[in-house]
């Protein structure tokens, strides 16, 4: 039998009023497939009043070049250059510099498309004249004529390193060359403590009406923004809604290794877990869970967070506006103190 829908649910379903365009300025804080398809839906509804706020944590080098996954595959799709089954790299991406050098005998184990090494070798050469990653990001993202901001978390490196059973592996090297196949024992953000968020960052929450939290992997995408010196502090003194997505449905992750790595920190692998985690982190005033997991809305209530049921499935460019438009009109439920 169906439940019957939450009151927000329903308050959601009967369109809250939004915001005209161009009034709202949303924060969102993503890394990752998922956050960047929320990140889409926000751009969709709201243009350039959307800064997003993109983790650092997964940039390495890589042929000398500084590879920038999250903020790329962020960028990718608010362009509309996303490839559509991945999500991440671009649609209709050649690999010939990525053969040649297999030739070579090089390292292709991280498959860098024809498309994106000009990206990575643009971004490499502004950053070498003294650019700063905040500048050579706002190049890129102006080159592709993308109205919202896209903000590096820090100009400073922090790098996710990830301690397993087979030894510490730079991030990039235990997600894609090892497949996430080692046990994790623990994870650390190398440079966190000398880093600070951007003036662009502090200035964006400053302005901000509402903070939104996409559905990305509560360890490795969102910590090494939410653990940056000075930026914890200042969402917790933040006036407006702080919203957060769930990325675990019926105890599985949508993409990548959140369910597998909190499994092995000894976590619960539950929407409510990632809930309990982020209001650790910062002020969480609501969490959206998914359909599948409306008997977790109480358990999220719990915690002092007021929880929306929808659906939080992204398969198709409508279901991410789909999406956006109720995190937004829970947002704004939120500030007028409608629940």
């Amino acid at each position: 039998m169906t439940e019957p829908p939450s009151p927000l649910t329903a308050a959601a379903q009967r369109g809250h009023a939004l915001p005209p365009a161009g009034q709202p300025l949303v924060v969102a804080l993503a890394g990752g497939v998922g956050g960047a398809k929320l990140a889409y839906g926000l751009y969709r509804r709201l243009g350039g009043r959307l800064a997003v706020v993109v983790n650092t944590g997964d940039d390495f080098e890589h042929w000398g070049l500084t590879v920038c996954p999250d903020l790329d595959t962020v960028m990718y799709n608010l362009a509309g250059l996303n490839h559509p089954e991945q999500g991440w790299g671009l649609a209709d991406e050649t690999f010939r510099a990525l053969a040649m050098m297999a030739r070579y005998g090089g390292e292709t184990w991280f498959r860098l498309g024809d498309g994106d090494l000009a990206t990575n070798l643009l971004r490499t050469r502004w950053l070498r004249e003294g650019r700063s990653l905040t500048e050579v990001t706002e190049r890129l993202r102006t080159a592709l004529g993308i109205a919202a901001a896209i903000l590096p978390m820090s100009d400073r490196p922090v790098r996710t390193v990830v301690h397993t059973d087979e030894g510490t592996l730079p991030f990039q090297h235990y997600f894609v060359r090892r497949r996430c196949e080692p046990r994790v024992l623990s994870l650390r953000y190398e440079g966190l403590e000398a880093a600070r968020p951007t003036p662009q960052v502090l200035a964006a929450l400053d302005a901000a009406d509402a903070v939104v939290l996409c559905p990305s992997n509560p360890y490795l995408s969102l910590d090494p923004i939410l653990l940056l010196p000075g930026l914890g502090e200042r969402l917790r003194a933040f006036a407006g809604p702080v919203v957060a997505v769930s990325p675990i449905v019926g105890g599985q992750a949508l993409k990548g290794p959140a369910a597998k790595i909190m499994a092995e920190l000894g976590v619960d692998v539950s929407a409510t877990s990632v809930a309990a985690h982020l209001a650790q982190r910062l002020r969480l005033d609501g969490f959206v869970l998914d359909t599948a997991d409306a008997d977790l809305a109480d358990a999220v209530a719990a915690l002092g967070v007021k929880p929306l049921v929808t659906d939080t499935i992204m398969r198709s460019a409508a279901d991410k506006e789909r999406l956006a438009e109720a995190v937004l009109a829970f947002a704004w439920a939120l500030r007028r103190g409608d629940c």
